[in-house]
Parts: C-alpha cells; sequence; structure tokens
C-alpha cells in the first residue's frame, strides 16, 4: 500500500503527485555529468579512485572526524565494523531500529541481547545495559534514533568499565553534533549509512568512522579482499568498496548539503509547529544538534495510527511506520524476552513525509489530515 495509487473517479486523490515518506535528493544535473565525463576519460571506475579519495577528505573536514573509510552500503559498514573489532558471542543493542542493526548482526554469527529504549527519546535506555552483560557479552551497539544522540557518556562508561567494545549506529547521525563536537567521534567505530533515502547520499554506500588509526588501517585492506599489494594477501576480505560513480554523487551532494538542511530544517519546523498540541514528539538530546533526518509522531494508540494512516493513503500520502516492528519480534530470533517500550513504541510511531521538494500545500495536507483525526 505504500507506493501503491490511491484513484478516485476523477484520477488521484488530492491531487496527481504521491507524497511518499521520502523522495531522493538528485543534485545539479550538469555537474554530476562534469564527474562522469572525468571517469570516463580515465576508466578508473573502482578501486580507491580519485574521486572516492576527495570525497574521503572532504568529509571528514566536513564532519569533524578522522579515520574515515568509505563503503559500497550501511549493513557492510556495521559487518567491517565487527569483524574488524573482533566482536564475537553476544552484543547488547536497542530493538527500536531498521532492521539491518539486528540482521548484520545475525548474519556475522553475533546474538543480539536486546535492551529496551527510553520511551520519549527512543534510543537506548542506558540503566537498563549493565543488568544484560554477561560473560559473552562483546561489544554495545546503541543507534542514534532519528538522528538523536544516545546518551553517549553514559554508555562509554559502562563499555569501558565491562571492557567493552562500543560501535555506534549513526546512520541517521550525518552531520549531527554533540557539545560543539561531531557526535560520530563517539566510541570505538561509529557507522554511516549513504542510502538514497538518506538526507546525504551516494545512492547506495556507507562509512565507517574509527576512533583508532589502527582499526582503519585493518579495515582498509579488509573491505579489499586483504590485498595490500599485486602479489599480497595479508588480512581476511571481502568486497565493500564504494566505486567512482557513488562517489561523484557524493560529492555533487556535499555541495549541497547547506541548502538540503535548510530546507528541511523549515519542513521540520511548521510540522512541529502545527502538530506539537496534536501529537506526542520525539524528546531530543537538548545537547546535540538536529539534522532533520526523520519527523516520527506518537499517536495514543495503533488503532489511531492505522485510522489516520489510511486517511493519508486514501489522499495519495504514503508515511512510514518507522520502526516496525520491534526486533525482538522478528521471527528468526525467537524465543527473545519482550521489550516492552520498544514494542509499544513501533506499535504506535509514524514518519511523516520529508524532503526538500516537499511544498508547503502538500505538507499542509498531511498536517490537516492529522488534525482532522487527532
Amino acid at each position: 500500500m505504500d507506493t501503491e495509487k490511491v484513484k478516485t473517479k476523477n484520477g488521484l486523490k488530492g491531487g496527481s503527485e504521491i507524497i511518499n515518506v521520502t523522495k531522493t535528493y538528485l543534485p545539479d544535473r550538469n555537474k554530476l555529468n562534469n564527474y562522469i565525463d572525468k571517469i570516463y576519460s580515465t576508466a578508473w571506475v573502482t578501486n580507491n579512485g580519485q574521486f572516492v579519495q576527495e570525497l574521503t577528505s572532504r568529509l571528514e573536514e566536513y564532519l569533524g572526524v578522522q579515520n574515515l573509510l568509505l563503503v559500497s552500503n550501511g549493513t557492510s559498514a556495521l559487518q567491517v565494523a565487527y569483524k574488524t573489532l573482533g566482536i564475537t558471542g553476544q552484543v547488547i543493542t536497542t530493538p527500536f531500529s531498521f532492521v539491518a542493526t539486528t540482521s548484520s548482526l545475525v548474519w556475522e554469527g553475533i546474538d543480539p541481547v536486546f535492551v529496551d529504549i527510553d520511551p520519549e527519546t527512543f534510543c537506548i535506555d542506558p540503566s537498563k545495559i549493565e543488568n544484560a552483560i554477561l560473560p559473552e557479552t562483546t561489544a554495545i551497539v546503541p543507534v542514534h534514533v532519528f538522528g538523536n544522540a544516545c546518551e553517549v557518556e553514559e554508555i562509554e562508561s559502562i563499555a569501558k568499565r565491562h571492557n567493552l567494545k562500543t560501535i555506534y549506529d549513526g546512520a541517521h547521525a550525518f552531520g549531527v553534533k554533540y557539545k560543539g563536537e561531531s557526535l560520530l567521534s563517539y566510541g570505538d567505530a561509529t557507522t554511516l549509512s549513504f542510502h538514497a533515502t538518506k538526507l546525504f547520499h551516494t545512492i547506495e554506500g556507507g562509512a565507517i568512522i574509527f576512533k583508532n588509526k589502527e582499526d582503519y588501517e585493518k579495515a582498509k585492506l579488509m573491505i579489499n579482499f586483504g590485498i595490500s599489494g599485486p602479489d599480497a594477501v595479508i588480512e581476511l576480505g571481502i568486497n565493500a568498496k564504494m566505486n567512482e560513480f557513488q562517489a561523484a554523487m557524493g560529492l555533487c551532494i556535499l555541495d549541497e548539503i547547506d541548502t538540503i538542511l535548510e530546507q528541511r530544517s523549515e519542513i521540520c519546523k511548521h510540522y512541529e509547529n502545527s502538530l506539537k498540541d496534536y501529537v506526542q514528539l520525539q524528546k531530543r538530546n537538548l545537547e546535540c544538534t538536529n539534522n532533520y533526518s526523520y519527523f516520527p509522531v506518537l499517536f495514543e494508540s495503533e488503532e489511531k495510527l492505522l485510522k489516520v494512516r489510511a486517511a493519508m493513503n486514501s489522499a495519495g500520502i504514503n508515511p512510514r511506520r518507522y520502526f516496525s516492528p520491534s526486533l525482538d519480534t522478528l521471527v528468526y530470533l525467537q524465543p527473545k524476552e519482550p521489550q516492552r517500550i520498544s514494542r509499544d513504541i513501533a506499535n504506535r510511531v509514524l514518519c511523516l513525509p520529508l524532503y526538500p521538494e516537499l511544498s508547503v500545500n502538500h505538507q499542509n495536507e498531511v498536517i490537516l489530515t492529522m488534525r482532522d483525526l487527532s
């Protein structure tokens, strides 16, 4: 139903344009063509080409980080981070996230141990982490949900006391600062997703930011089969490299990122001012900036959510239930201890359409539908 066009006898109800939860931002075509022309002139399309190198350098500068490694996608970023840091056994993580946070662990033979979330911030509740630590626990994998910073200092303190690694899933946290510094610099590693649905994207792609240079160098080998030279393989590896076409898209998007953020900010502020008295909004960490990556709203019940979503769908508006289901309910993980708060939030949360091209008129359609039914 998310992408189905709902028809009336006059065509699409509410106008001819479907309003999806997101729409991929495409940069200036002429600028992209210039990059592509250079790729064609050199025929260097992958294997750490000039645009991958340039994007790496520019992202490190823009984000205020070091040891940034570009990879083929955000899920590979998580998997490579686990391998690089030697994560095995059990890992404490959140049940409220996109499925890749959990599936990447399971794919690597690591058992996710879920800890419930804060009902207002939607991030992992650090007060519940220590009770979940077992002898087999090797790491904590929190998520900066919707770009909202976890309680990083408390999590880091717990990890240090118990000699655990911390790997943050920062898929939503591009450009976010915490206490004036990059949120992405916390942990032994932080991963990013540059999927086409994200505010910064490389069509598909991702990155890992490592605390230690040694881990960065190891991962750099690992994403290229462990090859260190023409005749040398010194590390177990896979193919997780970003290619030049992805990097070219990223360079173009980065040139326009300030405009993208400004437009998204205006949309989010209009939503907030218009809906704060009708639905519950995510409680933001006051120490972190907002990159306006998503706009989640929380209804009083799942019944109300389904009613509002049905009305939106009938008007050609397609919000998404991010994140549903709660990951502790995944069939391939059972039995798992139920995470009550996460399940409740997953049943009642809905992300509204948010992308730079969303017009005020279309946004007002979303707002009025919600107000009428809330």
